[in-house]
């Protein structure tokens, strides 16, 4: 039920962020502490847990009536509502937990449930907006402002940048994904915007978005004082959402699922190990 493959959406830039921020710790004479790097995939594991189990819960019903995801675990029965449950309410208070590892910042703890309130309110967002793609994007964007703020206690341009480039980016490509489900979204009276607006300019809007976060991730680049290794790291990813969009035509959605997962991970993934080179390139420079 919890796929490995979804957590690699928002742990790269969680990690990505911590990078940066370490990188100003040590600056300022600090230290990386391995309880900090426990405390970040201890939370990013539990988050994403709760969040696709609390929707898979939510939208158990919608599930059984979609074709699509009919057979999704819950639908299917082969796990029980009390074992999802029960495995919810334990990883919520596994990401409460863990952000303990933090202290003596305890900006954290006291956001934990918060964050956690957001992640599963987006399970809802469908049933009364069609903004629900970027309710979605400002979840996973949290991870990098979050991280940010477990290891430097406040709030700069760099995480937000980064984690508006996330939002973009997310919001874009769950737009393509909910190509797939316009007639069912419309014959059960939820929300979408390619329900709203129609495949074609809905296809049109999640390219603005992927446009948009190019810049923010320019504006990253700036802001971190990064190389020319993450620079030609962007146009690597705008070559790849080029070929994201060059996937999926409104007469033609077969291949979304290549699009969606194959490609995205490939643009996770590889911001992530670029930015890390850049940083440890740059730090190795400057000493």
């Amino acid at each position: 039920m919890i796929r490995f493959s979804h957590t690699l959406f928002a742990l790269p830039f969680a990690l990505l962020s911590a990078a940066l921020a370490w990188r100003l710790n040590l600056r300022a004479g600090g230290a990386i502490r391995w309880e900090e790097i426990v405390g970040i995939l201890l939370c990013m594991v539990f988050a994403r847990s709760v969040a696709m189990a609390f929707n898979r819960l939510v939208d158990r019903q919608i599930d059984a009536g979609n074709p699509r995801t009919a057979g999704r675990h819950l639908p299917s029965g082969i796990l029980s509502v009390s074992s999802v449950v029960g495995f919810s309410i334990a990883c919520s208070l596994g990401f409460v937990a863990s952000t303990l590892l933090f202290l003596p910042n305890r900006w954290p703890l006291y956001l934990s449930v918060p964050v956690l309130a957001f992640l599963c309110g987006y399970s809802y967002a469908k049933r009364f907006t069609s903004l629900c793609h970027y309710w979605l994007g400002a979840a996973l964007m949290l991870s990098p402002v979050a991280a940010w703020i477990a290891l430097r206690g406040e709030v700069t341009s760099t995480p937000v940048l980064l984690g508006l480039a996330v939002f973009f980016w997310v919001g874009g490509f769950d737009i393509i994904y909910a190509c797939q489900d316009v007639d069912f979204d419309k014959g059960r009276g939820l929300h979408s915007l390619p329900a709203r607006m129609g495949v074609p300019r809905a296809l049109k809007l999640a390219l603005a978005s992927h446009v948009a976060m190019l810049f923010c991730l320019v504006g990253l680049w700036q802001s971190a004082e990064l190389g020319s290794l993450f620079l030609a790291g962007i146009v690597v990813v705008a070559g790849l959402l080029a070929y994201e969009h060059s996937l999926v035509r409104p007469n033609d959605l077969a291949r979304v699922n290549v699009a969606f997962f194959n490609v995205n991970v490939i643009v996770s993934m590889g911001l992530f190990f670029v930015g890390l080179a850049d940083v440890w390139w740059g730090w190795n420079r400057s000493r």
